[in-house]
């Protein structure tokens, strides 16, 4: 087998090895999306207080948790509020200000009574 016959046999067997691939990676034809339907929890209640933390609380926490969700979590210290809240902002992209984050971990610190 000469060069020109070499370079054939191995462009035919990557074009082989694409079409295979390519086969294996489409979907069937006939796959529809499975669809799934979630009723979330409703809830009235908001977090106590008229101040600027339990008003950041109220405008960016209940976006995604309800007031008795976080009423149930565990009595940690602000530094903990501080990572967890920091957590939610960037690791789960909650649209929480920069300058908000401080302001609610304080707040939720002090409403569980952390020290």
């Amino acid at each position: 087998m000469n060069h020109k016959q070499s370079s054939r046999l191995l462009g035919a067997l990557l074009l082989g090895l694409g079409l295979c691939a390519a086969a294996q990676a489409a979907p069937a034809a006939d796959a529809t999306p499975m669809r799934k339907s979630i009723e979330l929890p409703v809830s009235t209640r908001v977090f106590p207080g008229d101040s600027a933390g339990a008003k950041a609380a109220n405008s960016y926490c209940l976006m995604c948790h309800s007031y008795g969700m976080v009423e149930t979590q565990p009595t940690l210290s602000k530094a903990a509020w501080l990572v967890e809240v920091g957590k939610m902002k960037n690791a789960f992209k909650a649209p929480i200000p920069q300058d908000q984050v401080q302001v609610i971990a304080d707040y939720i610190a002090q409403l569980k009574g952390a020290h």
